[in-house]
């Protein structure tokens, strides 16, 4: 019961930003129609007696003072731009314009030439003013740079190629910009279809997640951001999570969650930030979270455009991008053309398994990350990290975590490479490495990932008197999908996918795996449409 009404208030929660764009819309139409109906008085002119002068005569030297704005020919009487059609002109000498011009005295037969509001203008009598989404994206860039645009932004102060697709809804209200967007999974998860081991399991659940964020500029060349993101995971994956072979990290009830994914926080993100601009190539911005993503590995798994189709998390999530909620975060960040340097200092604990509390701020952990964009297309990281005692069922261990990223979209296809590499003293290191991919035809979807990551005996909860102490296993997982999108509600999708999965492991783990284990997935998604491409 607690999961559908949470299903519920995350639907609703779309749906009314949906209609409520279309009812903005329907203002601003309004307006435009208001404005174009709109019928300028002209206050009567006393008629004075005046003399015909020859045109050939005509005095062009006060035109040329009071119309600096204007190009003049002395062979010409005068030459204007199509976009001005409003002006009307005659053989007679008198010239008349009336779309809102700057008023602008001419000397022609003793007529008047009226000019308001227009001295840099040029405008089409059909293409008076623009009120379609593409005019609510004008003024949008990156949250850390008034200079980038907001396709680059991920999670945290995590760079994307600038070509990536957006799928969000967009509110302006005076001088702030607000963005909303989140994914809703309806599910049926079964992990291990023939029943081939004993860890197998399958569940009817509804991942999801939902960011709202807004941001305003403060005077001329600065920007301040807030971020939030929250997750009814705890209510509708409960407390060990959903069912997911060979996945591992945290703890539930004091026991390591294994071949589960855990619950993401109800209160995911909570974060401020301002960034100052110096130049076009050169920015400097502050980021403070509670909690927050520090500057280490990639974008988070849910942010990456490959990724967004897939409701799993990578097995590798705790190899590159599991620090994406981290109570006390603070980040120091500085920008040169296209590439970006980051500090961060954070909490190294993981969230504990009480997903609606905020957990301590301890800032014993720091971390430095270089990302650099060769080109519209492409997103580069390397980072490295010192996370002070992340499991709570392992407090006197600390991770060195080393992370390299590319990422690549131009937006109907996307793909992502992601190593990465934990290293526990005097323990063995552990690597991952992953390759996902989407590509979208029309309203139809396929997408994959390829995974290998190395499992401890600790991680997997093996017994270390079969397994032994120091063992790592191998474990390979490939998936295949794919999504279609059925429905579109305003600006509010409905889509339809299956997925498969397959695993390779060690052979000596197949008595609790079985070999070659399979997983199917069947699922509704709920997300919000394709923004339209705006230009810098």
């Amino acid at each position: 019961m607690r999961t559908v009404i949470s299903i519920l208030i995350l639907m609703m929660s779309f749906c009314s930003v949906s209609i409520a764009q279309m009812d903005m819309k329907g203002m601003d139409m309004k307006q435009h129609n208001t404005v174009k109906k709109k019928v300028v008085k002209k206050k009567p002119v006393a008629k004075k007696p005046a003399r015909k002068i020859p045109v050939s005569k005509m005095n062009m030297k006060g035109m040329d003072n009071d119309m600096s704005n204007m190009k003049m020919d002395q062979g010409d009487t005068m030459k204007m731009s199509n976009d001005m059609s409003n002006m009307k002109m005659d053989n007679s000498d008198t010239m008349k314009i009336n779309h809102d011009m700057d008023h602008v005295k001419m000397g022609i037969a003793n007529d008047s030439m009226k000019m308001d509001d227009m001295s840099n203008m040029k405008m089409d009598n059909s293409d008076t003013m623009k009120m379609d989404q593409d005019m609510d994206m004008s003024n949008m860039s990156d949250p850390f740079s008034l200079n980038l645009p907001m396709e680059r932004h991920g999670s945290g102060t995590g760079w994307l190629p600038d070509t990536s697709p957006m799928y969000a809804y967009m509110i302006h209200a005076n001088k702030w910009m607000y963005m909303l967007h989140g994914n809703i999974f309806l599910r049926y998860n079964k992990q291990d279809v023939f029943n081939k081991g004993s860890r197998g399991d399958e569940k009817f659940d509804a991942p999801n997640w939902i960011m709202f964020m807004g941001q305003r500029k403060v005077g001329e060349k600065g920007l301040f951001h807030f971020s939030t993101m929250f997750s009814l995971d705890p209510v509708t994956e409960g407390g060990q999570g959903y069912p997911l072979l060979f996945q591992s990290g945290e703890a539930y009830n004091g026991k390591p969650i294994v071949d589960r994914q855990h619950p993401h926080d109800l209160f995911s993100e909570l974060s401020i930030s301002y960034s100052h601009t110096f130049s076009k190539n050169a920015d400097v911005f502050l980021y403070v979270g509670y909690p927050g993503e520090p500057a280490l590995g990639p974008v988070a798994f849910m942010h990456r455009p490959a990724a967004l189709f897939n409701p799993d998390a990578p097995l590798s999530h705790h190899w590159s991008d599991a620090t994406h909620i981290t109570f006390g975060v603070a980040t120091l960040g500085v920008r040169f053309g296209d590439v970006k340097i980051e500090a961060s200092s954070f909490t190294g604990r993981e969230p504990n398994d009480m997903r609606y509390d905020f957990d301590k701020p301890k800032f014993d952990s720091w971390s430095g990350r270089i990302s650099y964009n060769p080109s519209k297309r492409w997103a580069l990281q390397v980072s490295h990290g010192f996370i002070k005692s992340p499991e709570e069922l392992h407090p006197g261990e600390d991770v060195n975590r080393t992370t390299a990223s590319a990422v690549f979209s131009n937006a109907s296809l996307n793909i992502s490479g992601v190593f990465g590499l934990n290293k526990i003293k005097n323990n063995k290191a552990e690597n991952s490495f992953l390759l996902e991919g989407s590509k979208t035809i029309k309203r139809a979807t396929i997408y994959s990932r390829y995974e290998y990551v190395q499992k401890s005996v600790e991680e997997l909860a093996l017994d270390e008197t079969i397994y032994g102490h120091d063992a790592v296993f191998p474990v390979n997982a490939f998936t295949l999908g794919i999504n279609y999108d059925v429905i579109q509600l305003a600006n509010t999708r409905l889509s339809a996918g299956t997925q498969f999965s397959y695993y390779h492991a060690d052979e000596k783990l197949n008595n609790l795996y079985g070999k070659n284990p399979m997983a199917f997935e069947v699922y509704l998604r709920i997300y919000p449409s394709l923004m339209k491409k705006h230009k810098m």
